[in-house]
C-alpha cells in the first residue's frame, strides 16, 4: 500500500532522500558554506545569464541586423553570439559579463581555472538549455556536472 510519506518524499525531490542535517550545497566538493568560494546560488545565476544573453540579443539588433521574433537562420544569432562569449570569456577571464557584475566565476571541481575543453563542453550542453534546467543536490546543472566545474561566489 502507498503510504504518505513515500508521495511526500517525492514530492520534496531528492534532496530529502540524500540531504543529511547540517549538510550544504558545495560541502561535498570541499567548498566553503558562505562567502568567496561557496556556490553561486540560483539567482545569481539566473541574474547573470539574463544579462550575457541580454547583451547577445543586443549585439545581434545593432550590429547584425537581426530581427529578433521573425524566425529563420538569423534567429540562432544570439545563440551564437552567447555561445562564443562564454567560449572566449571563461578559460581567459573565468566568467562572463553578466557574472562579472554579479560576483560569480567559473572554475574546475579541482579548483583550478576551467580548461578550453570544459567550457566547450559547458558551453554545448548550456546552448540546449535543458541540462542547465536539471541541477543536483549542490545547485549545478548537469552542464557542469558533465564538464567538471562549478560556478562560485567571487
Amino acid at each position: 500500500m502507498v503510504d504518505r510519506r513515500d508521495v511526500a518524499s517525492w514530492l520534496e525531490g531528492p534532496r530529502s532522500q540524500t540531504s543529511q542535517p547540517g549538510e550544504y550545497a558545495g560541502q561535498r566538493l570541499g567548498l566553503p558554506q558562505e562567502g568567496v568560494g561557496s556556490i553561486a546560488r540560483f539567482g545569481r545565476r539566473l541574474v547573470a545569464i539574463i544579462i550575457d544573453w541580454t547583451i547577445c540579443q543586443l549585439i545581434a539588433l545593432v550590429f547584425l541586423k537581426v530581427q529578433l521574433g521573425h524566425g529563420g537562420p538569423g534567429s540562432f544569432a544570439p545563440l551564437g553570439l552567447f555561445a562564443v562569449m562564454n567560449v572566449l570569456l571563461l578559460p581567459t577571464a573565468g566568467s562572463t559579463i553578466g557574472m562579472r557584475l554579479l560576483g560569480i566565476g567559473l572554475m574546475s571541481v579541482n579548483r583550478r581555472p576551467a580548461s578550453i575543453v570544459q567550457v566547450l563542453l559547458r558551453t554545448m550542453l548550456l546552448c540546449l538549455a535543458v541540462p542547465a534546467l536539471i541541477w543536483d543536490r549542490d545547485g549545478r546543472g548537469l552542464h557542469d556536472k558533465a564538464a567538471a566545474t562549478v560556478l562560485v561566489r567571487r
